[in-house]
């Protein structure tokens, strides 16, 4: 009963980082030819402007094991529930384990747009970007709520 605002925010937080695992694009760069995507598979380049447009995958680095990593670790912080000492120490890693990977993103994304050879490519920030960042404040939401339980069952245990 305690956890339930947690538990509902843990798994907002796990939700929105599986979608990315469906391929959706983070960030792209988008030149008249080409575009170039970055997404939880790698870096892919698409040419544009074609019918039958090519996909070319240019670095096919598994971002997406650091995904699934970081969702069964928000999951064995919400099953660890019995020990709230733990559990607060979890949650407290958990949120700024996702904020370093939200600023990464973000330096990637910068560190990518001096990659593109084209100096008239322009960078759009796509739903996946969004996803990652809207994830962020519910990890922070749950680890308060973590603290707020701890406190109120060390008052409890007191008046015992």
């Amino acid at each position: 009963m305690i956890q339930r605002l947690q538990t509902l925010y843990f798994a907002i937080s796990m939700i929105l980082l599986a979608i990315l695992l469906t391929g959706m694009d983070i960030f792209r760069f988008v030149t008249e030819k080409t575009t170039y995507a970055f997404s939880a598979f790698g870096v892919e380049s698409r040419i544009t402007g074609s019918p039958d447009s090519k996909t070319e995958t240019i670095s096919s680095t598994p971002y997406y094991i650091v995904i699934i990593a970081f969702i069964l670790f928000i999951f064995f912080a919400l099953m660890s529930y019995k020990k709230l000492n733990f559990q607060v120490k979890l949650a407290r890693a958990i949120f700024y384990l996702y904020l370093l990977m939200t600023i990464g993103v973000v330096i990637a994304s910068q560190v990518c747009s001096t990659c593109v050879s084209s100096e008239e490519a322009t960078k759009e920030l796509d739903l996946g970007f969004y996803l990652i960042v809207a994830g962020l404040p519910f990890t922070l939401l749950a680890q308060i709520g973590i603290i707020r339980d701890k406190k109120l069952l060390d008052s409890l245990n007191r008046l015992r």
